[in-house]
């Protein structure tokens, strides 16, 4: 018997991470006047790190497999697309033409797909540093990886 889509698409821990830095960014965009969604957020403050590991076309690679990914999972995403630089467009226009809930399920998969492209690529090691490098306060530690805690 074959596992689900959404499973062999994106590991559970990649989509757990992925929900953690959503939260952390909408509760830190309410403390602000920004409009854009989380998911997009958390996309543009990867970016630079990743840009900066991979170059500005390893980037816009990442991205843009882990956009197809992540449609095959949330049709919904067909209007966002990669900028040269990239970055994301479209993601904050899905608000209006689609449910609130889905738009928000659509951007956590996009997000729990890319981290589950840098955790195949690069491991889990350098992907929690990149994370924390970029959200030092967010509290990643006590993350829930399937592996055994070390005492």
């Amino acid at each position: 018997m074959s596992c689900p889509v959404n499973e062999r698409m994106s590991p559970p821990v990649s989509r757990q991470l992925a929900r953690r830095l959503l939260t952390y960014e909408a509760a830190a965009g309410r403390n602000s006047e920004l409009t854009e969604s989380a998911a997009f957020r958390v996309c543009e403050k990867l970016r630079q790190p990743l840009s900066t590991l991979a170059g500005v076309a390893g980037f816009h690679s990442l991205l843009s497999r882990a956009l197809t990914l992540a449609r095959a999972e949330a049709p919904s995403l067909s209007a966002v697309q990669i900028g040269a630089d990239g970055s994301l467009k479209g993601l904050d226009e899905l608000g209006p033409q689609i449910d609130k809930d889905m738009s928000k399920e659509g951007g956590a998969i996009l997000i729990a797909q890319l981290l589950g492209l840098l955790l195949t690529f690069i491991g889990e090691g350098i992907t929690i540093r990149v994370v924390q490098g970029v959200w030092p306060e967010s509290a990643l530690d006590d993350r829930d990886s399937g592996k055994e805690q070390k005492v």
